[in-house]
């Protein structure tokens, strides 16, 4: 019977502890930029992209490449997205090249989506994006519309 009413305490108190736990879990604060754009949190804060040009050409949409800005993979946490924009076509993808133009700038196509987590935060405007799984080295850009935010992961 000690035995009994031990057990049950115990198992009580597991179930309390483990249902608990997630209100103890902190929320991630994300900063907020100074002014609307695309930005890449790192170890040591914010770091805004410079915008990319989508073009299309016989129904096949690349972007030039315009020295995009370089990040160790070990120093990306998540994407901020801070303005208005159409969130329902924001898509992340690897660039791969697709030709070289006359005057010799690279050409780059956009590879196959990759998964992301987009969260609202509670300042308007205000997004966080995650990738779903695990980053790789690579170009990349995030997409919306006729703009694209190119970076390369070292």
């Amino acid at each position: 019977m000690k035995k009994l009413k031990f057990f049950i305490i115990i198992s009580l108190f597991f179930i309390f502890l483990l249902d608990s736990y997630p209100l103890l879990a902190k929320e991630e604060k994300v900063l907020k930029p100074k002014e609307f754009g695309v930005y890449i949190k790192t170890k040591t804060g914010l770091v805004r992209l410079l915008p990319n040009l989508v073009f299309e050409e016989e129904g096949i949409f690349f972007l030039e490449s315009n020295n995009p800005r370089s990040f160790p993979l070990k120093d990306i946490q998540y994407f901020i997205i801070y303005g208005q924009y159409d969130m329902d076509v924001l898509t992340f993808n690897p660039l791969l090249f697709f030709n070289t133009t006359p005057v010799g700038k690279s050409r780059y196509i956009f590879g196959k989506d990759i998964e992301i987590d987009v969260k609202k935060q509670k300042i308007d405007n205000l997004y966080m994006i995650k990738p779903k799984g695990l980053l790789g080295r690579g170009y990349f850009c995030l997409w919306i519309n006729d703009s694209a935010w190119d970076f390369i992961i070292e």
